[in-house]
């Protein structure tokens, strides 16, 4: 850790001033997800595979599913200003990861540098929290950068680059929370887009969007192939029981919903 306590909470507080404001996500559309097979893309990732260090912070755990997680918008606000880190964090994010860790190893993926990384989980109190540990982090120089037709050159976070440095995770058990859609269209289907925390002294003492998705992590954790679940309808699970995804596509059409 780099300064005193004041200055690393300073860092954590001021956003890094080459991470650019995200107004409007990807309206990204199912038939662009062909993406993930082409050839070039697959190749950025086996590169980053040989090439990227990973640190371990602890021992991955035989059964366990992975769960990734972005920080930005996703863990903590990272545009607004505060005195301390905490008045940033999303609410419930300890019990959280507390509840994900009982199924899950975490990992943290941010599109920031590693610094970064390290300073904000520190000052969150995820390092020093005694109810779960985070297996490792992976920053911007593990992500690849791909060209769409429509949205042209993106950078977005493969979790091949992942599963080619660990067995025991694949596409059948993991899954990625994120604030951007874009970030994993390298796998779709292990992508849950969630809503983004901002202005938090506005809204920390309504959001709830944690307690949500810890219910939801406990429905796939029984779940034989995550990549198989239409995770869009992740907020409608408690309502309908965890119905196959037919029938709920069939509500949907039957009901004229989009």
């Amino acid at each position: 850790m780099v300064g005193s306590l004041e200055e690393s909470i300073a860092d954590v507080v001021a956003p890094p001033c080459d991470i650019p404001e995200i107004v409007n996500d990807l309206d990204i559309e199912e038939e662009e997800i062909a993406i993930e097979n082409r050839e070039e893309f697959l190749a950025k990732v086996q590169k980053r595979i040989k090439e990227y260090d990973i640190k371990i912070l602890s021992n991955p755990r035989p059964g366990k599913k992975l769960l990734v997680l972005d920080i930005d918008y996703t863990l903590f606000d990272h545009r607004s200003t505060a005195q301390s880190a905490s008045e940033l964090m999303r609410p419930y994010l300890h019990e959280f990861l507390t509840s994900a860790y009982e199924d899950y190893d975490i990992v943290i993926w941010s599109a920031t540098s590693m610094k970064w990384i390290e300073v904000k989980m520190k000052e969150l109190g995820v390092v020093s929290n005694p109810n779960y540990k985070i297996l490792f982090y992976l920053d911007s120089a593990a992500m690849i950068s791909i060209h769409t037709p429509k949205y042209g050159l993106i950078d977005v976070k493969p979790l091949g680059v992942i599963w080619g440095k660990f067995e025991q995770y694949s596409s059948k058990n993991t899954i990625m929370f994120d604030d951007i859609r874009r970030n994993f269209l390298m796998n779709p289907h292990n992508g849950l887009k969630i809503k983004p925390f901002r202005e938090a002294h506005l809204n920390r003492g309504k959001d709830n969007e944690l307690l949500k998705l810890s219910k939801y992590l406990k429905h796939l954790a029984a779940v034989e192939d995550i990549s198989q679940v239409k995770h869009k309808y992740w907020e409608r699970t408690s309502l309908v029981d965890w119905l196959s995804v037919e029938s709920l596509e069939e509500s949907e059409s039957n009901s004229g919903c989009k």
